[in-house]
């Protein structure tokens, strides 16, 4: 009799943790399911917590309007690459020439006005119109020719900057110069005071690029189609989607991005430089592999690249604040970077 109520005892307890495992698996199963629905989760609560941790420390000097809007001012070009960046990333592909894109556009748009007289409102248009050019290359290489994004990318990083270098003579257009002649270039610097804070029409550009740029994604068969090519190309050409016209259509769209930067760069340095973003490629990867989408293709938001840029301008000026060495800005950025991509790797176990 014993020996029944002590293996009946014995299958009860064992029952209770099959059960509370089960109970401990479904939770975990339900926090992955949420991350893999929304990508930009994670990047959206490491962002809020850095502002919180940084404002216990600095108090008001961080917490002002002037030092957030300060951060917005900061990350609105990596933003705006960043948006572009995105964009390639999603189709399981990298851009490493968005950066030389963006010094090249500026450039011809400074020097079409100053060395041709060209008016500035076409000399714009020539400079969106070569970010697009070299974008479609891009694609068309990757698309047509069969290419490796990163090896495509990587050439026309060297080409780009190359062509700034050689056509621009290392010539730096000064801020003096371009407000009396073509303040048209300054748009994106403009300022607006709301209250303590400062904006920019480049920060209004890039919180506008991102939403416009998050709907496109999610509700039109144009973004559906950018989405199922990075997740499966194959299944995707099964389907019915033009995987080759979707190709050359995200990197000529990253491509005028990328023209947009460089015209924001103009407003934001004053001048037309081209020396100036030379990191920008790193720093867009930066901010979309913080912000959660996935380097395989396939899943994240676009929004979570603005988060993971926000958490790098957050990061840096806190820690400016606190007076601490800049490497450990870095420091911190690069283990943000691993951990984001520990996750990624951990939500895409749950979700095969």
């Amino acid at each position: 009799m014993s020996n029944t109520q002590n293996f009946e005892t014995s299958d009860s307890g064992g029952a209770n943790q099959v059960a509370e495992f089960e109970q401990n698996n479904s939770l975990v199963a339900r926090i992955q399911h949420a991350l893999h629905e929304t990508p930009s989760l994670v990047p959206m609560v490491v962002l809020f917590a850095s502002i919180a941790i940084f404002g216990m420390l600095l108090g008001g000097k961080f917490f002002s309007p002037f030092a957030l809007t300060l951060i917005l001012q900061q990350v609105a070009i990596v933003g705006i690459v960043g948006a572009a960046q995105s964009l390639v990333i999603l189709t399981a592909g990298i851009d490493l020439s968005v950066g030389a894109i963006m010094v090249l556009s500026s450039v011809i748009m400074g020097q079409f006005t100053f060395r041709y007289g060209m008016p500035v409102e076409l000399a714009v248009l020539c400079g969106l119109a070569i970010g697009s050019g070299v974008g479609f290359i891009n694609g068309w290489l990757i698309a047509y020719i069969k290419l490796p994004p990163f090896i495509v990318t990587l050439g026309m990083w060297q080409i780009a900057l190359a062509t700034n270098f050689l056509y621009s003579a290392n010539e730096t257009i000064r801020a003096q110069d371009i407000a009396k002649n073509a303040p048209l270039l300054h748009f994106f610097g403009e300022k607006i005071k709301i209250g303590g804070a400062i904006f920019t029409f480049g920060v209004i550009f890039m919180v506008v690029l991102v939403l416009f740029l998050a709907y496109v994604l999610r509700q039109t068969a144009w973004g559906r189609h950018v989405y199922a090519v990075g997740d499966d190309p194959e299944a995707a050409e099964l389907s019915g989607v033009n995987v080759k016209r979707t190709l050359i259509s995200v990197y000529m769209l990253a491509g005028l991005i990328c023209a947009f930067a460089g015209w924001a760069m103009i407003g934001r340095i004053g001048s037309v430089s081209p020396t100036s973003g030379q990191l920008a490629n790193i720093e867009s990867i930066t901010a979309v592999v913080i912000g959660g989408i996935s380097l395989f293709g396939g899943r994240g938001s676009i929004v979570g690249s603005l988060f993971g840029a926000l958490i790098v301008g957050v990061f840096t000026l806190g820690l400016r604040l606190l007076g601490a060495d800049a490497q450990w800005t870095f420091l911190l950025i690069g283990a943000l970077i691993i951990a984001a991509v520990a996750v990624d790797q951990w939500i895409r176990k749950v979700s095969v």
